[in-house]
């Protein structure tokens, strides 16, 4: 097995790792806020992780910008889509969470 075929299957499941723990952390925190928080963060590593795995395997520079673009894209999409659910909870008045 070559390097780059290790490196990419260690960075796949290090990605497919964020991914659950995302999920894990939308099925167990206790509000809205906490959620997106495991959500955003978690996806978006993992989904870092699962296209750096991928750009080793690219066949060309050019597949593996296209894989940095949509990542990019991602990042702003679900930032922003974060910010605006957490928005309209607050505006709802829901409250975070409290011990």
């Amino acid at each position: 097995m070559l390097l780059s075929e290790f490196l990419t299957s260690v960075l796949l499941l290090a990605g497919a790792f964020f991914f659950l723990a995302g999920t894990v952390g939308l099925l167990r925190f206790p509000d809205v806020y906490t959620r997106l928080h495991a959500l955003t963060k978690a996806d978006n590593v993992g989904l870092g992780l699962m296209v750096l795995g991928l750009a080793l395997q690219a066949e060309s520079w050019a597949v593996a910008g296209k894989l940095l673009l949509i990542w990019l894209l991602v990042l702003l999409s679900s930032a922003s889509v974060a910010h605006l659910i957490a928005k309209a909870a607050r505006q709802k008045g829901i409250e975070p969470w409290k011990q």
